[in-house]
């Protein structure tokens, strides 16, 4: 499909977004593009080249082979002006050289045909200008042909006009189930246009074409890139393939089975012919097996029992081998079917887990509490910034010790008559150091003890306590 910056702006007859000469080298701006890839391959002999090239005409929706009389060499994407009816056209190239030798093959025409029209010239500024009237045009003569055919009461649908770049002839492509009489439609045609009319019948699949779009695999149409001849499809590819005969999933845009089921038809063919022909049935001796389907990457036929609605993979070999005991009138007791590994059994059904009644709030608080202890243990705590040892707001106050017990916060606490305990750290040097939190874990206010030792506590006295020692 032609893109907005190299399909309408222009500049001496090239698309001014592209740089390689006038054509995408992506392929993307024109459909039905080809690229040539013996394009840079040298030859021996210049004057055996091809002297046939291939032009586009109408973004790439319709392509002609010209003769190319002239002495010019025209790469990819050069605008030419070529012989019309009853005029001249103005086409892109989009094949040169000896690729264009296999396209002539490939369409059955012959290269020294004396009915290929010929190449005038390159096009001219005049000559891309009056393209451009002729295709503005086009808009307006549709609407007004799909107006008169209805008036006509004729069973047909106007896909496309395309307009000769002199405006000399228009060509009217449309859809019909049965023959039509358009010799009227011709009559008036003529007569409102001006121009000289031809009818050209096409298929719901080149309409597709001609319009383009995006498939269900996300990638642009094939019958708008690159499918040229369309083949019949039918439904007994689907069933070659397994697929179920679902008439919207089958169906492309244009309403037709999609043109991408015989792509893989051969392969599947090919596998098939391995597997037994008259399997559709196995005799056992309580009841029969009938074929559901066939497995050609894992080489395994699938049976229905009667009596129950589970299938059971064979392999083709077993299914040989009850088909050869039928033919001798036995019957086997049991399918032996094959074991699937990495398959879970269809009775398990996943477990339901309340995950909301699990969670408790009082987790949620106790989470809460550890890291505000670590925050308030940590070197660049609030309280360490401060200088002091401030409880932060919100804290729990600390529980007093009981009496004859010394506080391991160091701070003086009063007894039982209210004095105070005396601060070995006021005045006189601690024996055992300063005292540090070696566990980070621990509140704030408490102490490590010793990893060995404990120290023995004072007996209770009514009188002064000492620290002990």
């Amino acid at each position: 499909m032609a893109c907005g910056s190299c399909g309408t702006k222009t500049k001496d007859g090239k698309p001014s977004g592209c740089q390689s000469n006038g054509g995408c080298s992506t392929g993307g701006c024109n459909r039905m593009n080809v690229h040539d890839w013996l394009m840079n391959l040298p030859f021996s002999d210049p004057e055996s080249t091809c002297r046939v090239i291939e032009v586009s005409f109408n973004q790439g929706s319709r392509k002609d082979f010209y003769r190319n009389a002239t002495l010019q060499h025209f790469e990819k994407g050069t605008l030419i002006a070529v012989e019309g009816v009853g005029g001249f056209d103005v086409g892109e190239v989009c094949l040169s050289g000896e690729l264009v030798r296999m396209q002539l093959k490939k369409k059955n025409v012959k290269e020294d045909d004396p009915e290929l029209r010929k190449v005038l010239r390159r096009a001219s500024p005049m000559d891309v200008d009056k393209l451009h009237e002729t295709k503005a045009r086009e808009k307006e003569v549709l609407i007004r042909s799909r107006a008169v055919a209805k008036q006509l009461n004729l069973k047909m649908k106007i896909a496309e006009v395309e307009i000769q770049a002199d405006g000399k002839k228009a060509t009217f492509f449309y859809i019909a189930d049965d023959r039509v009489d358009f010799r009227e439609l011709i009559k008036v045609y003529a007569g409102d246009f001006k121009l000289k009319v031809e009818m050209r019948q096409i298929g719901a699949r080149q309409e597709a074409g001609k319009v383009g779009g995006i498939g269900s695999c996300g990638r642009e149409l094939c019958c708008s890139t690159w499918l040229h001849d369309f083949k019949s499809v039918n439904t007994n590819a689907a069933r070659y393939q397994n697929l179920s005969i679902n008439q919207t999933k089958l169906s492309g845009q244009c309403g037709r089975l999609k043109c991408c089921l015989n792509y893989e038809l051969d392969t599947y063919l090919d596998a098939l012919q391995q597997f037994p022909n008259d399997a559709d049935s196995l005799e056992l001796t309580n009841s029969r097996a009938h074929l559901v389907k066939k497995d050609i990457f894992k080489s395994l036929m699938w049976y229905t029992l009667p009596d129950s609605s589970k299938q059971y993979p064979l392999s083709i070999t077993r299914v040989r081998e009850i088909k050869a005991m039928n033919m001798e009138g036995k019957r086997p007791d049991e399918l032996m079917p094959v074991e699937l590994v990495g398959n879970k059994p269809k009775d398990e059904e996943p477990g339901y887990a309340d995950l909301v009644g699990q969670i408790s709030l009082r987790t949620l608080d106790k989470n809460s509490r550890r890291q505000k202890d670590r925050d308030r243990n940590s070197p660049q705590g609030p309280g360490r910034q401060q200088g002091n040892n401030a409880p932060r707001q919100g804290a729990q106050p600390q529980r007093p010790p009981q009496q004859g017990q010394p506080q391991r916060g160091g701070r003086p606490q009063p007894n039982a008559r209210g004095q105070a305990n005396p601060n070995p750290a006021d005045g006189q040097p601690n024996p055992r150091g300063p005292q540090q939190n070696r566990n980070p874990n621990r509140p704030a206010g408490q102490q490590q003890r010793p990893p060995q030792q404990r120290p023995p506590q004072p007996p209770p006295s009514t009188g002064h306590t000492d620290t002990p020692t």
